[in-house]
């Protein structure tokens, strides 16, 4: 995998998608991902290519696609995301794209997509429409969803709202709303809207799992967790504090000016920085740190003569300068780096 800094986001997006299109690639081998106009090499850059990707599939990708600012390959709400339904995605085969992105970041440890309708991920790991349990934050469509809403309650509906029933049971082929069918044809709309519309991007998305030879995995070993729940995904102060190891000694001799006592205050800082961040300035400081958002065993901190924060992502070290004596002059550098990390490792 390559990607060229030098160019525009909507370009490096390009340079992702094409190489998920390539046929007839060995997604199970060893990844050499380059990263032009950056010297870094190793691991890291490949935690950060995982971690773009997904970020791109959650978030949405810069290219504009289908007439929109940004372009969305999932849509709705945390724990009930679902396929876009743009025909434009579809015919482009994105969602196979997708799929191999999901499968390929799987195999190699990368971070899953976390947050998605628990129907939604039932049904494409071969379960059946009618046993999924369907909320209605799972519909993505305002719109469509207060609309099916008004068929949820038992108060008659007025004229307006028999209206708006009546011209979505149409355009989707079911009938008009009577007492009888109230409670079915809730049902059956929810059901349409979050799962009906969606029934090639699940071929597409199954397309591309299969071809990256995870699918079996997901649909023998029910205790692989694939697509986690937002909860799940969570980074937690207390999860972050037991990875980190003691400061390490440097071997550099200029470094030796730091004290003991002065070793302790910084770590101190670090830990305070975790405990009061938020889940996305922790995020961000795991992508500074490792390359990517998911904790590795060993992440270790080095107190160093240096202006601002630094990390070897491939051999998971924080390197913090030993200068602050104050927790808002350190807090002020490390979130001026963390935010650098979408930029690459040179950009520092």
């Amino acid at each position: 995998m390559c990607m060229d800094l030098r160019t525009c986001a909507e370009e490096q997006e390009r340079q992702l998608i094409n190489f998920y299109k390539q046929r007839n690639v060995e997604w199970a081998c060893p990844v050499k991902c380059q990263l032009e106009g950056d010297a870094a090499v190793g691991d890291g850059v490949t935690r950060h290519f995982f971690s773009t990707i997904l970020e791109k599939l959650k978030y949405g990708f810069s290219l504009n696609l289908g007439n929109t600012g940004v372009t969305c390959l999932f849509e709705g709400q945390p724990d009930h995301l679902v396929p876009s339904s743009s025909q434009f995605l579809i015919e482009s085969d994105l969602f196979l794209v997708a799929g191999r992105m999901l499968g390929h970041s799987f195999l190699h440890g990368g971070p899953c997509l976390a947050g998605l309708s628990r129907a939604f991920v039932h049904v494409l790991l071969q379960g059946s429409q009618d046993t999924a349990t369907l909320q209605l934050e799972d519909c993505p469509d305002v719109d469509i969803r207060e609309t099916i809403n008004l068929l949820s309650g038992q108060s008659p509906l007025n004229e307006d709202q028999s209206s708006k029933v009546l011209d979505l049971c149409l355009s989707w082929d079911l009938p008009g709303p009577t007492e009888e069918n109230r409670r079915w044809l809730y049902e059956r709309l929810l059901s349409h809207a979050v799962l009906g519309r969606r029934v090639r991007q699940i071929k597409q998305l199954k397309r591309g799992l299969k071809d990256t030879c995870v699918w079996p995995r997901l649909t023998e070993r029910k205790d692989v967790v694939f697509f986690p729940k937002e909860s799940e995904d969570s980074c937690t102060p207390e999860m972050l504090l037991s990875h980190i190891s003691c400061p390490r000694e440097s071997d550099d001799e200029d470094d030796e000016e730091y004290s003991a006592d002065m070793k302790e205050r910084i770590t101190g800082y670090l830990k305070q920085f975790i405990e009061t961040a938020s889940s996305k300035d922790l995020k961000n400081l795991l992508k500074f740190w490792v390359g990517w958002e998911q904790m590795e065993e060993n992440m270790a901190v080095e107190i160093v003569k240096s202006d601002l924060p630094k990390s070897s992502s491939c051999f998971c070290i924080l390197r913090l300068p030993g200068h602050y004596n104050s927790f808002q002059s350190f807090n002020k550098g490390l979130m001026m780096c963390i935010g650098t990390c979408k930029y690459g490792f040179g950009h520092v």
